[in-house]
């Protein structure tokens, strides 16, 4: 095999590769988009998919996170991490009290009324979810898990290193 029909086997692979680097995230964008829309219909009033995100990990986790953590585990600013958590203190959702021990850093724990607006929201959207898993199959869906896994690390990793560089949010 010559040199030019080597580059031009080059060159298709990485337009192919281009081509379905493209189709996967067009998927995913769009099917995130369809997901919010979807969700963000069956949440209780005033509830957003952030404040419920929130809700949610707080409640899984069930110990404490400061901001900054939480800012850390969902990709965000610290100033938009801020602006969900005054919504959801406002509403009863959680609450937050000084670090006893360092008096600058604040501490976050999901309410009684936090966890039952989590648990109503639940309630009203995990019925649409299971439709649309069922409609598709289990074992599709199974199958779909650990690609979706790995690309999410992938992308995590990608943007810690990135993010090494640049700096913190």
């Amino acid at each position: 095999m010559n040199d030019k029909s080597q580059d031009s086997l080059l060159g298709h692979a990485e337009a192919s590769a281009d081509a379905l680097a493209a189709s996967l995230f067009s998927e995913v964008f769009i099917s995130d988009q369809l997901a919010r829309d979807l969700i963000g219909k069956a949440l209780p009033k005033g509830m957003q998919i952030s404040h419920f995100s929130v809700l949610n990990l707080l409640a899984h986790l069930n110990v404490e996170r400061s901001p900054a953590e939480l800012a850390e585990a969902f990709h965000v600013t610290r100033g938009a991490m801020t602006n969900t958590l005054s919504r959801l203190e406002w509403s009863g959702y959680i609450h937050i009290r000084p670090d006893w021990d360092d008096a600058r850093r604040k501490f976050v724990a999901i309410s009684p009324a936090g966890r039952a607006a989590r648990d109503a929201a639940l309630a009203a959207f995990m019925p649409r979810i299971a439709d649309v898993v069922r409609d598709i199959g289990a074992e599709r869906v199974r199958a779909a898990l650990p690609v979706l896994r790995l690309l999410r690390k992938q992308l995590e990793e990608t943007l810690r290193q990135e993010g090494a560089g640049s700096g913190a949010r």
